[in-house]
């Protein structure tokens, strides 16, 4: 059984058991787990469910290993550059995002 969930503006193919990097989110600290109800699309290999565009009642649970504080992994750094032709000048910018990692328990539809 998977799902397809929608959270910070990204798409998300899940199963029970997978280990995602969602944005982060506005989670307690102290929370252990995570309900996301913006589900797209359910399967279970035989049934399909199709939301328009969400599925009314369908959830997915998920855990984290620790609490919400301590779940919050880094992305890759990443170095933008601008440059101006002909003038001389270059800008070099440095980001790394913050992801919530999110352990997927069930799918509820």
């Amino acid at each position: 059984m998977y799902a397809v969930i929608e959270q910070g503006g990204k798409q998300y193919k899940v199963s029970q058991g997978d280990v995602i990097n969602i944005e982060l989110t506005e989670a307690d600290a102290e929370a252990k787990t995570i309900e996301l109800d913006k589900v797209l699309y359910v399967s279970d290999g035989q049934n399909v469910q199709v939301g328009a565009p969400y599925l009314d009642g369908a959830k997915v649970i998920g855990s984290f290993k620790v609490n919400a504080g301590d779940a919050v992994v880094k992305g890759p750094k990443l170095y933008p550059t601008h440059h101006r032709r002909r003038k001389n000048s270059t800008k070099r910018i440095g980001h790394r995002q913050k992801y919530l990692q999110v352990i997927i328990e069930s799918i509820e539809a």
